[in-house]
């Protein structure tokens, strides 16, 4: 407990004092129970101060989740000097009824379907050396508008140019409600890293389009996503100049099945099959500007099938391992995301209010930042240590607490020991000593 209080005094001039007394505890618990993190089980796992009305109010208290989330990352995780990127996803939470708030139907990819949730924005800070990402700001989503409310299609224009037409620049496109989200998350994010520059927004292939390229460029920040595998791309136009007319803007279209040698940057065999990077500079018929774009062919040696990956940046000067490396970081939101729901409760929580669903989806993530600080000390010795283990230090340090209050008499320390990490291998992974972290 004593640890908790110090990693939570970085916290102290954004909550009050009652507020973050009552947090401690919350978070002591946290640590300690198994499955199923809801209010009641937060208040059976408590210690002193933590009684289910004390949970309740702390619950219903607004909080500034975007400065907390960052304040942890910036005072305990990192690197001055070190190498970040953004990235943001879409995350999805089952629940049932109408009456939890922000309850609609939202795309589900692990159903393939959509289906009655909750949905968040979430917006991470990766480090690229440690290769982790750490919440920063999560935002919830408006359920999307029903059939009746959504608004009726424009008429289709006629085939072919409009007679009188004239060429002119691609027209501002009109963004979506989350793209309108995410482009002010990334505002409020970027102002408040200051001096820590970063320079790129790592998204998956979902916003692999031309408004949300816009929604991020209006930021100062460059994206870095993925495109359709069969896209419309086009080389530069390369001829003469007709004899009337502008200068055309596109060339031949790019054929994947032929992808022209002086594009290759790299290859490499893995086992049977034949990895091929290429990278060029195209246009596509939507964007306004010239893309960054790296093919990644897979080739089977044996049986020749292929199969390829088109990413892109609004970067130029990004090299195709780059681009390829940091689309890849991109996943590690997907972890946050797993640990968010596996142990500390995004998954589980029963709230219906505005204020306390914000603050039990916002609670986990806290978590998932708290709980990267407390693995280091064991990762330095024991990199496979999970955060299963430190909950199972944290159990066993619950119970042996529990234990010595029924003795007449308090066991020698070496007694206390050999019980702690026999307590400690009934559910942790990998067992080990006593650390500082659950003294």
């Amino acid at each position: 407990m004593n640890d908790i209080v110090a990693l939570l005094d970085c916290l102290a001039p954004y909550l009050s004092r009652t507020t973050l007394r009552q947090l401690k505890p919350i978070i002591a618990a946290l640590l300690c129970i198994p499955d199923g993190v809801t209010m009641l089980s937060i208040a059976r796992w408590t210690e002193g101060g933590g009684s289910y009305r004390t949970i309740q109010r702390w619950y219903q208290t607004p909080l500034e989740w975007a400065t907390l989330l960052w304040v942890v990352v910036r005072i305990h995780l990192l690197d001055p000097k070190g190498e970040y990127v953004l990235a943001g996803d879409e995350v999805v939470m089952s629940k049932t009824g109408k009456a939890t708030h922000g309850c609609g139907r939202f795309y589900s990819s692990l159903a393939q379907r959509p289906i009655s949730s909750v949905s968040f924005m979430v917006v991470s800070l990766i480090d690229v050396q440690a290769r982790r990402s750490y919440p920063l700001q999560v935002e919830q989503r408006e359920p999307p508008l029903s059939s009746k409310e959504a608004l009726e299609p424009q008429p289709k224009r006629q085939r072919g140019r409009p007679k009188g037409s004239q060429n002119h620049s691609k027209a501002v496109p009109k963004l979506t409600p989350d793209l309108t989200l995410l482009q002010r998350m990334i505002t409020t994010i970027t102002a408040r890293m200051i001096p820590l520059t970063v320079r790129h927004l790592v998204l998956d292939g979902h916003f692999g389009n031309y408004p949300a390229s816009y929604a991020v460029r209006e930021t100062g920040l460059h994206i870095i996503s993925k495109l359709r595998h069969d896209a419309a791309l086009y080389w530069p136009y390369a001829g003469p100049k007709p004899r009337r007319g502008p200068m055309p803007r596109y060339g031949h279209k790019l054929n994947y099945n032929h992808l022209p040698p002086k594009a290759l940057c790299h290859s490499v065999n893995d086992g049977d099959h034949q990895v091929d990077t290429y990278q060029m500079q195209v246009f596509h018929p939507a964007f306004s500007q010239a893309l960054n774009v790296v093919v990644v062919v897979k080739t089977h040696l044996k049986t020749g099938k292929r199969a390829h990956v088109v990413l892109f940046s609004t970067d130029l000067d990004l090299s195709a391992a780059h681009i390829v490396d940091t689309y890849s970081l991109r996943f590690q939101i997907e972890f946050n995301f797993r640990d968010a729901k596996q142990y500390w409760g995004l998954d589980d929580f029963m709230n219906v209010k505005s204020v306390a669903v914000t603050n039990a989806v916002n609670l986990a993530f806290l978590m998932v930042s708290l709980s990267a600080v407390m693995l280091k000390p064991y990762r330095d010795t024991q990199p496979d240590f999970s955060v299963r283990d430190l909950k199972a230090q944290f159990r066993a340090r619950r119970y042996l607490d529990e234990t010595i209050k029924m003795l007449p008499n308090p066991p020698s320390d070496d007694l206390v020991s050999r019980i702690w990490q026999r307590l400690t291998a009934f559910s942790g992974i990998r067992v080990r000593r006593l650390d500082r972290f659950a003294a």
